[in-house]
């Protein structure tokens, strides 16, 4: 049987007993359909030729669960080019997963040995070592309180250069954990660079404000140029769960005409109806959905804007700046301070998001104090003018709206219409009411 058989049999199993048990099974199974668009993308670079002569590449997930996703990544390079050879690499916790990939890796002939088990938060079996491409689907929303003071410390003692060295997510959800170390992991650009792809949800786009952990990760991702692409996937993907999931390419090594950009592609229109259904997934990406999204990504800049965006780096940061009113007597004139400055009133303390683009402003066009001020003069003045910016709390943020990208107005019928159609409601009500009453 191939792996995939064995996913899907492995994918029964986990629905029946999961669902009895009444657990979820997000860290055990990924849809063999996500992983093929992800591994597509994976290997979707840019002027690089996976097809020549004694090609060598390595592989690792951190999260391998049965092995799912490294066969697969193999299964394409191999179609690709036979004589190539794909290391495969990976460290697995639930100790049943772990087995299955371990005696699927050593029964094509890998190394097994490359296959660990155990924690990769808290015990990274290849330290040391980095990759040519990296893949993972790590759990959501999977509480790491019981790990936090462990990996606190590796970030303390390891310093600025360590994989937890950009920031902590909240304990409450450690995908970006996962994705950090995927970044860690890379291989260096001057020995050719690294690929990752990593399935999430959405939260890593935008949760915590300015200077929090989750903030501070993407801020550190983005100015380092490493997000190449993020993909939303359609709904109801995946097996035990109908929440938004997104994939993210990241690459050290950019081509050129990629660098300082991230391309945002909306691939939740590409699905297919499943039928049967199982559990929540009764969607699907097929062969031609998959080469769409794919396409997309391949045309970049000229891709259909529907679909896809291209947006500079420092398009997703934002300053959090403080705005402060006067605390007034009870005669309504402002309460200052020794020196004569207004007191603010906390009770009136408000806060706003000026992006690093407003008013067209670019990088390194404007200095900060000038975006924010002509912000705060054409949107705060005129509303609150007695209001002013407590400058010592200004705060760096950055997140990825990635649905405000998309989204798309659609006006209101007129209100002519609205109100015909609620008359022909309230009409169809009284007269089943009459034939209640009858």
């Amino acid at each position: 049987m191939s792996n995939a058989d064995m996913g899907d049999a492995f994918e029964y199993i986990i629905r029946k007993f999961n669902e009895a048990a009444n657990e979820t099974s997000g860290d055990h199974y990924t849809p063999r359909d996500a992983i093929r668009l992800l591994v597509d993308l994976l290997f979707a670079e840019k002027d690089v030729d996976l097809t020549e002569d004694g090609i060598i590449r390595s592989l690792y997930d951190p999260t391998a669960g049965t092995g799912g996703m490294l066969s697969l990544a193999e299964e394409h390079l191999l179609a690709e080019n036979p004589e190539a050879k794909l290391s495969l690499y990976g460290q697995e916790y639930n100790p049943q997963s772990y087995a299955i990939c371990k005696s699927d890796l050593l029964a094509k002939g890998h190394d097994a040995t490359n296959i660990d088990f155990g924690n990769t938060l808290t015990d990274d079996a290849f330290k040391g070592r980095q990759f040519d491409y990296c893949m993972s689907n790590p759990p959501y929303g999977v509480d790491w309180k019981q790990y936090a003071k462990a990996i606190k410390e590796e970030r303390d003692s390891a310093g600025p250069y360590g994989r937890f060295a950009p920031g902590l997510p909240a304990t409450s959800d450690g995908q970006m954990l996962f994705l950090l170390h995927l970044v860690h992991k890379m291989r260096a650009p001057e020995d050719g660079g690294g690929r990752v792809g990593i399935v999430m949800n959405g939260s890593p786009l935008f949760n915590g404000g300015a200077e929090s952990g989750p903030s501070n990760i993407r801020k550190w991702l983005l100015e380092k140029d490493l997000v190449e692409a993020i993909v939303a996937l359609p709904t109801n993907m995946f097996f035990n769960t109908g929440i938004a999931t997104y994939i993210w390419i990241l690459d050290n090594a950019k081509h050129s005409d990629r660098q300082g950009k991230v391309q945002l592609i909306d691939g939740t229109s590409f699905w297919t109806k499943m039928r049967p259904s199982l559990g929540s997934k009764n969607r699907e990406i097929s062969k031609d959905d998959r080469a769409k999204i794919v396409r997309l990504y391949a045309e970049f800049e000229d891709a259909d804007p529907d679909h896809s965006k291209v947006l500079g780096n420092d398009e997703f940061g934002y300053w959090t700046i403080t705005v402060e009113r006067p605390l007034l007597d009870l005669d309504g004139n402002p309460v200052v301070d020794r020196k004569g400055y207004p007191k603010p009133d906390s009770k009136k303390r408000d806060t706003e998001n000026v992006p690093f683009t407003y008013g067209g402003a670019s990088a390194g066009s404007a200095g900060e104090r000038e975006v924010i001020q002509t912000y705060f003069d054409a949107e705060v003045k005129p509303h609150v003018p007695e209001a002013w910016i407590d400058w010592a709390k200004t705060k760096t943020g950055y997140e990825i709206p990635f649905t405000r990208h998309f989204y798309k107005y659609v006006p209101l019928p007129p209100l002519a219409e609205i109100d015909a159609a609620l008359e022909k409601q309230v009409a169809k009500i009284l007269k089943l009411l009459r034939e209640v009453e009858a």
